[in-house]
């Protein structure tokens, strides 16, 4: 007879090595192809995603108490006008800065004072304004110059940020070139010129600008909802200077995405793009637009790191596309000097005399990159 019993330890491990090897455990693992790096596209997508998660953390927590901190201001309708004409261009000028001044006492009352001081700055005798409304972020458009004589005009679109509290820095870049085109002018005159140009400069915040920590500076959003006010001030604009009058749009950061949305069509001669994340366009011939495109990037400018590519993500898109200093875009490039991205109309610099000769027309004098 058999005694059956449960195996001792030795047994056990004796049965072990006895077991043969299973080759499938022993086969080697072959080598696994190196991954191929990452496309501008993916490398976008997940800069991006980085991107939009920080926007949002932001906006969950920075929005709700900026909002509970600061309610809306109030601020007074705009001022009732016809589109100006150059015997009309006085009566617009009091009427906005009358607008202004009660912007100011109405921001006063709120306890906002440093809107209450901004808008009274726009209030001085001095300020030539075509429009201005003190409501949310605000929309102002100022004349520097002489519109109604001017047969040289720049119109200035600035990028995110820009709001009626930030207006400041944006005037003083208007300025800056008012004053190097007025320098300019009196060379052409001392050249023996006939008739010396008469120039003006137009800041043209027509439009809701988006915050630079935010989700709408990805998108074309609001350059959309700008187009279509920009083309229209640029037929007013006409109205007043007359179709031989030279018109250029110079357009800084996101402001050259307004430039891009409105350039179809648009009866401009010229369209600078200055610290370009892009235009949502890929080249020149996409822009629809009979005008010169010119483009600058200064050497500084942090701009140099956004992707420019574009993609879809939940029906919107993102990204600005092609960038508009390469050489497959197929602007006009010129020199912008080793300024940041805030640079491009300090005064002194290589940018600004470029944008002014190219606003003067003199194209043969502007310094190619």
């Amino acid at each position: 007879m058999e005694l059956r019993g449960k195996p001792t330890a030795a047994g056990r491990a004796k049965t072990a090595r006895t077991t043969p090897p299973d080759p499938a455990l022993e086969r080697p693992i072959p080598p696994q192809p190196p991954k191929p790096p990452p496309t501008p596209r993916a490398r976008f997508l997940r800069r991006l995603g980085r991107t939009l998660l920080a926007a949002l953390v932001t906006a969950a927590v920075v929005v709700p108490v900026s909002a509970a901190a600061r309610p809306r201001i109030p601020a007074p309708a705009p001022a009732a006008l016809a589109p100006p004409t150059t015997a009309t261009l006085d009566k617009a000028y009091t009427a906005n800065r009358a607008n202004a001044e009660e912007a100011s006492r109405m921001a006063a009352a709120h306890g906002d004072r440093t809107r209450a001081a901004a808008d009274h700055a726009m209030a001085a005798p001095s300020r030539h304004f075509l429009t201005f409304d003190g409501r949310g972020q605000g929309l102002a458009v100022e004349v520097l110059g002489d519109l109604a004589h001017a047969d040289r005009v720049a119109v200035l679109v600035p990028g995110s940020d820009t709001t009626l509290e930030t207006y400041g820095r944006f005037r003083a870049g208007a300025a800056a070139l008012q004053d190097h085109l007025n320098s300019l002018d009196h060379r052409h005159g001392a050249h023996g010129s006939t008739s010396r140009p008469h120039t003006a400069v137009v800041a043209w915040l027509g439009y809701e600008t988006p915050g630079t920590v935010s989700t709408t500076v990805l998108t074309t959003g609001r350059a959309e909802d700008a187009a279509p006010p920009l083309k229209r001030f640029i037929r007013e604009l006409r109205g007043i200077v007359g179709e031989k009058a030279h018109v250029s749009l110079l357009c800084h950061s996101y402001g050259t995405v307004v430039c891009g949305r409105a350039a179809r069509g648009l009866d401009v001669d010229d369209i600078a793009l200055v610290g370009s994340p892009g235009t949502g366009a890929d080249s020149v011939s996409a822009l629809r637009t009979s005008a010169r495109i010119w483009a600058a990037r200064g050497a500084d400018d942090w701009i140099v790191n956004v992707p420019h590519v574009h993609a879809d993500l939940f029906g919107t898109t993102v990204g600005f596309g092609a960038d508009p200093v390469s050489p497959a875009f197929g602007a006009h490039v010129f020199a912008a000097g080793t300024g940041g991205h805030s640079d491009y109309f300090k005064p002194g610099s290589v940018s600004l005399d470029n944008l002014a000769r190219i606003v003067l027309g003199d194209t043969s004098e502007v310094t190619r990159a």
